[in-house]
C-alpha cells in the first residue's frame, strides 16, 4: 500500500515543480534588481515581500526535489543579474509588474493545485495560491492609493433579462455589428493591459541586450504587441469605450544590462506562453465572429514568434531541458 512517504511525483507534479523553480529563481533576480533602485516606500515594501515569497518557495522546492532524488534544476543565478546596473524601469512599472505577477500566479497555481495528487505538493501550491492572491491585493491597494489602478470600462446596468433572437448576434465582418458583450470587453481590456506592459518590458530589454540578434527579436516582439494593442483598442473605441494607458514612458534611457540575455529571453518566452493561454480563453468566450477571428490570427502570430524564441534559446545553449520520459527504444538498443 502506498503512503504519503513513498508516493512518487507524477509527471504533472514534476512538471509544475520544475516550472516553479525556473520562475521563482528568475523572479528573485528581477526583484533583487528592483530593490536596488526602487524609491517609493510602499513599492519597496511590496518588492521586498515578493522577493521573500520567491526565496521561501525555492527553499521548499529544493527540499521536494532532493527528497525525491531528483536533480535540482539550474534555473537562474547571481550570474543572471547585475544589481548595480542603472535604473531601467520606473517605480510605477515595478508596481504594475508585481500586480500582473500576482494575477498570473493565481492562474498558474490554481492549475498546479488541480494537477497535484500528493498531499505535500497540493498543500504547497495551495499556500502559493493564497500568497499570490494576497500579493495581488497588496499591489492593487497601492495602485489605487497612487491613482495608477486602471479599472476596466463601465457599461450601463441591465434593467431586464433578454434573449438572443437572431444569428445576427454572432455577426462581425459584414453588416451592422452588435455592441460588444461584457466578457468580450473584459478580455480585450485585460489583453491590452498585458500587451502594453509587455511593450515597455521589451523596449527596456532591446536597449540593454548585448546581442544584435536578440535585440532584433525583442524589437520584433514590441512591434507585434503594439499591433495587438491597436487591434484590440480599435474594437473598444468602436463602441466608445476607453483603452488602458501605455507604459512606454516608464522605461529609462539606460543601455547597461541588468539581466543576462538568457534571463530576458526566458522571461519573454514565458510571457508569450502566458499570452497564448489568455488569448485562448478570450477566443472561447468571444461570440462575435470578427473578434474570435482576430484571436485565432493573432495567436498564430505569437505562436510563430514563440517558436523563433525557442530556437534562439537552443542556439545559445540557454534552454534547460524540462523533465522528460526516457527513450525506451534507445535504452533497448544499448543492450544490443
Amino acid at each position: 500500500m502506498e503512503t504519503d512517504n513513498n508516493i512518487r511525483l507524477t509527471a504533472a507534479e514534476l512538471s509544475e515543480l520544475w516550472g516553479s523553480y525556473q520562475n521563482d529563481t528568475l523572479s528573485i533576480c528581477v526583484f533583487r534588481y528592483f530593490l536596488s533602485h526602487v524609491e517609493d516606500t510602499q513599492t519597496r515594501q511590496l518588492v521586498q515581500h515578493a522577493l521573500e515569497l520567491s526565496q521561501s518557495h525555492i527553499s521548499r522546492l529544493v527540499q521536494l526535489f532532493e527528497n525525491e532524488g531528483n536533480a535540482v534544476p539550474q534555473g537562474f543565478t547571481d550570474e543572471d543579474v547585475n544589481e548595480t546596473a542603472p535604473r531601467l524601469f520606473s517605480d510605477s512599472f515595478m508596481l504594475m509588474h508585481i500586480q500582473q505577477m500576482g494575477m498570473i500566479g493565481m492562474n498558474t497555481y490554481s492549475v498546479a493545485v488541480s494537477l497535484s495528487t500528493r498531499q505535500d505538493v497540493r498543500a504547497y501550491y495551495s499556500q502559493c495560491l493564497q500568497e499570490s492572491d494576497e500579493l495581488h491585493k497588496m499591489a492593487n491597494k497601492i495602485l489605487l492609493s497612487k491613482g495608477l489602478y486602471i479599472r476596466p470600462p463601465y457599461i450601463p446596468t441591465q434593467d431586464k433579462v433578454t434573449f438572443v433572437e437572431s444569428n445576427d448576434f454572432l455577426q462581425g465582418w459584414f453588416g451592422k455589428r452588435r455592441p460588444i458583450l461584457s466578457f468580450e470587453i473584459a478580455n480585450l481590456f485585460a489583453n491590452i493591459q498585458r500587451n502594453a506592459l509587455g511593450i515597455a518590458l521589451l523596449i527596456g530589454f532591446s536597449q540593454v541586450s548585448k546581442s544584435k540578434e536578440i535585440t532584433n527579436f525583442f524589437i520584433r516582439g514590441k512591434e507585434i504587441a503594439s499591433k495587438h494593442v491597436e487591434i484590440f483598442g480599435s474594437i473598444l473605441r468602436e463602441d466608445d469605450l476607453p483603452i488602458p494607458m501605455t507604459w512606454d514612458a516608464e522605461v529609462t534611457k539606460s543601455t547597461v544590462p541588468p539581466f543576462s540575455d538568457k534571463l530576458m529571453m526566458f522571461m519573454t518566452a514565458s510571457i508569450i506562453g502566458i499570452g497564448i493561454g489568455y488569448y485562448g480563453t478570450s477566443l472561447a468566450s468571444s461570440l462575435r465572429t470578427d473578434i474570435s477571428t482576430h484571436y485565432v490570427r493573432l495567436t498564430a502570430e505569437i505562436g510563430k514568434y514563440s517558436l523563433d524564441g525557442a530556437k534562439l534559446l537552443i542556439k545559445h545553449g540557454w534552454m534547460e531541458q524540462p523533465p522528460m520520459q526516457v527513450d525506451r527504444d534507445k535504452l533497448a538498443k544499448k543492450q544490443q
